[in-house]
Order: C-alpha cells, then structure tokens, then sequence
C-alpha cells in the first residue's frame, strides 16, 4: 500500500485502496456506482435530509478531547452525510455504512476484484435474518418505522450511533435525546412518533452491535503510511506545512468538512481544481482553556466547538441543538462556519456578541483580529491573499453578563435562519453598563447593532429605552426580502428579540426565557 495516488481505508471490515479520479467525488457517489453499496440513498445531495448517512470512524488518540464523537474500543465515531464528503477525506480512517449492520457474512472484497460467492453485487451480503438484525434495525421493523423506505438506512445508522453511545453507559436514550440525535434525517411519509418509538425501545432488544471488532489495529497500520498525493488534493499534517502549503497555493479552496464547498460541487457545479485539506492537521483539531479564553481550531468540528461554548454558557444550549443536524455538526466546522462569511450563519452573531477575535496566519506570521472587524461586504473578509483562519478566542464568562441567542425559522431543526442574533449584556444596578448586539440575516454581513446599542448603554433598563433602541434599530439594518422571509418580518423580528431580551433581563420583576415561548 504504498501507491500514494490512492486513497486508502477500511470498507466493509477490510482495508482498501481506492484510485480517485477527481478530488470532489463524494463519498456516496463512491458506494452507489463503484463499490456498488445502494443501501445509502441521494436525497437533497446538499447534507439535509440524511438519507446518505454514514459512520466514519478514527482512532480516539488523534481525535482530542472535548469531542461529542462517539468513543468505543479505541475509536471515535461521528455520523457524516456521504453526499457531500469528499472521497480524499477518508484516508486512514474506516467508513461504516448501512451494509454494516446486523450479521452478514461474507463481507463485501476490496475493489477491483470479483465479489466472493454469495455476495450480490450490491455489496450487501445475504439478507440477514430477523434474529440477526441490529436492534436499531429490529426496533424499526416492531414499530412499524419504515413506509417507502427511502430515508429508513439513514434512520438506522443514526440510530445504531446512538446506540452505541447508550450501550456504553446503560442507559436508554429518552424521546429529546432521540430528537436531537434524528434531527438531521428527514421523512415524509412515515412520520417521526414510530421512529422515536423504535428508538426509545432498540436499547432493550438483542442483536448484534457496529462491528468495530479490530477496526482500531486496522487504523494503526494505516497511519504510518504516507498522506494520499492526489492531483488537486493536498493534507498537509502540521501547521507550518498547511501555512507553507497555502503561500504557495493561495488561490487553492481550504477544504474542512466540505458542508458548504459540497454544495458548491453537487449544486453549482463548480469546478475546484485545487483543494487544501484541513482535518488531518492535529494542532487545528485541539481546544484549549487557559483560563482567560476558549480557544477553538480551525478544523474542530462544529458539534465539538458549540459543545465547548454550551459548556460555558449554558443559555447558548438550544442554538447548539438547532445548529443543522448532528450528520452536519460532526463534519463541518466552527471556524469554517466564521470564516465562510455567510450572512445567516449561526456562529457569527454569538460569537461577536461574546467578543470573540479570530487568529489569522501566513507562513509563520500570525496576527489577532477582532471578529466584528473580520466581515467587509457580502462573503468578503479580511484575509491577506496567502493567510488562512487558524483559530477563534472567546473570552470566558466575566461576572455581571447576561447571554443570549436566537434563532428564527421555519422548522424547528437544521433549517437556515430568516433572523439570528447574539446578545451580551451587562447591568449596573438599573442602567445598561455594557451591551454588544449582533444580528444575522438582516444586512450583507453579520455585524454588530452599533446605534441600538447606543441607545441603552449608560441608560436605566426600562422599557422606555427598549422603545428607543427598538427604533435605532432601523436605521442600523435595512434587511432584503427573499424566500425565507420578507424585510418587514425581518425588522419587526430582529425588534421583538429586542423586546425578549428586555424581558428577560429588566431589573424589575424579570421573565425566564422558557416563560416568554407562550408569547412567541
């Protein structure tokens, strides 16, 4: 295995070596029409509907702590959406699939050669009896989870994640854990209340689990070999080689988890002929507390970072949740949310409300920049050609503020924002000492409310000033109308969040968030 203008890892229970023919083949593309595994389907091929789920597994030694990955003998398991993985991005790691669960055997062979007797070219193996289901898979079948069938392999390996991560602790998930575990699968036919059932009862069935039997030894052999040499893909595996790497290249697009520049491909069709890989540098994957900030890379993983936020601000707990799905959260990024620019992001509001400063670099030169500062128009940033976002600083939790988020839209899960905002507040006695207020979805970029915040600041929190900063606040954003919401909702949105945050943190007889929802 050492042809470097392959990509090599385990499929099916078996290392494989994989030619790849361009660097944006995904990895479902890869399954359906090579290795001939139809189980995971193309849905919306834009990460939404998770009919592609997957498992992808690493060793838990290079996945550091914190990590919402699931860790179970010697791994780490995440869920990703196969339609917008890039095929490069699994070299040394193994892929799990929907052919994985339950008893099959023989296993599918390594690509290129004839499939061993008994085994379709579907890749599946003999259809496994009732008692050799997963209980994932068992649970479905009991209560009635599947009507067409078309999202039921993506619904199963979510499940069979979840699982695992119950097996370990034995326990059994409760219908929120479940809903939060599913909220990156979709169905239109069945409905969710027989899928929570089965999920609430797979942990009390028999069956046989992931097989992850001597995945870990597999892994081992694999990571002393060389980094795949693709035209067009490049996995620098330290910081000064990615730094050098993107001086050299600084027109290359930097590639993380692929949950936007896949939709680039599958969507727009845009050719990316040169790619710079993130995820296999081990100093962007790490976050650090030094007691004065949270300081998260660049290849974290979004689940992992808004993790590490919820931890430190609790308020910040539902925005996680309502943060795309979890197949979504475990391959894209914190920083490469930021540093994607995109007006509705999620992170940005939060983060500026925070006061949060991003780490650029270029060669060995880095430079600190606060993170309102970062945005200049519509996806135009700050970035010196050649410098690249290493990491995002968020000061820790000082005494006396108040912290909100908000996000508005039409479904409650993974759905884009008409309106976000971040808020961060702090009172002296009756008068607003400090306030930053960032919105999202209400102009070009995502930025900071500065003549509403004038309004309140060193002024008594009454609703009097909420009126006054509620007018600054139209003349700080004027907001366009598109399919997700018009201008006028827009305004009269961002103004009653405005009005939320009053509520909540007036001085006089204050209201608890959960106690405002019967309003909204």
């Amino acid at each position: 295995m050492s042809d470097t203008r392959t990509v090599q890892f385990v499929y099916r229970g078996q290392p494989v070596r994989v030619a790849v023919p361009e660097p944006t083949r995904s990895v479902l593309q890869w399954l359906r029409e090579d290795a001939r595994a139809c189980g995971s389907k193309e849905g919306c091929a834009e990460g939404d509907c998770g009919a592609c789920t997957v498992i992808v597994a690493e060793l838990a030694d290079e996945v550091p702590e914190p990590s919402r990955a699931v860790r179970v003998a010697g791994l780490a398991l995440r869920p990703v959406n196969a339609c917008i993985r890039f095929l490069p991005t699994l070299h040394g790691k193994a892929l799990l699939t929907v052919e994985d669960l339950g008893k099959q055997s023989p296993q599918g062979s390594p690509l290129g050669s004839p499939p061993p007797e008994g085994v379709s070219r579907l890749g599946s193996g003999p259809s496994p009896t009732h008692d050799e289901l997963h209980p994932a898979q068992r649970a479905l079948v009991q209560h009635h989870g599947s009507q067409c069938g078309f999202c039921t392999p993506g619904f199963a390996v979510s499940l069979a994640l979840c699982h695992e991560r119950h097996a370990q602790s034995g326990t059994v998930p409760t219908r929120p854990e479940l809903a939060d575990a599913l909220s990156g699968n979709l169905c239109r036919c069945t409905g969710y209340r027989p899928i929570l059932d089965a999920g609430e009862a797979m942990n009390t069935l028999p069956g046989p689990r992931l097989p992850l039997e001597g995945l870990a030894d597999q892994l081992r052999a694999l990571r002393d070999g060389p980094a795949p040499s693709i035209d067009g893909f490049h996995a620098p595996r330290s910081l000064t080689a990615l730094a050098a790497q993107r001086e050299q290249q600084p027109d290359a697009t930097l590639l993380a988890g692929a949950t936007d520049i896949g939709l680039w491909v599958n969507k727009q069709f845009r050719a990316l002929p040169q790619l710079i890989y993130l995820g296999d540098v081990a100093e962007l994957r790490t976050i650090a507390d030094d007691g004065h900030a949270l300081r998260i890379g660049a290849a974290v993983t979004l689940e992992d970072g808004w993790a590490a936020l919820v931890q430190r601000w609790p308020a910040l707990g539902e925005m996680h949740r309502r943060f795309a799905g979890p197949p979504v959260r475990h391959a894209g990024t914190l920083v490469g949310n930021l540093a994607n620019g995109s007006p509705i992001g999620d992170t940005a509001p939060v983060l500026i409300a925070l006061g949060a400063t991003l780490t650029l670099r270029k060669g060995p030169a880095t430079r600190e920049l606060p993170l309102q500062d970062f945005y200049v128009d519509y996806m135009k940033n700050q970035l010196a050609r050649g410098e690249f976002v290493e990491a995002v600083s968020v000061p820790l939790p000082a005494p006396g503020w108040q912290v909100q988020a908000h996000k508005l839209s039409k479904r409650f899960d993974c759905d884009i924002s008409a309106v976000s905002a971040g808020f961060a507040i702090r009172l002296d006695g009756e008068l607003v000492a400090e306030a930053r207020l960032a919105f999202g979805g209400m102009a070009a970029i995502v930025k900071r409310a500065a003549a509403t915040e004038a309004a309140i600041v060193s002024q008594p929190w009454v609703e009097a000033t909420l009126r006054a900063a509620q007018k600054a606040l139209a003349t700080d954003f004027h907001p366009l109308t598109d399919l997700r919401a018009s201008a006028d909702y827009r305004r009269q949105a961002a103004a009653a969040l405005l009005e939320r945050l009053w509520l909540s943190t007036r001085p006089s007889q204050p209201l608890a968030l959960h106690d405002l929802r019967v309003f909204a």
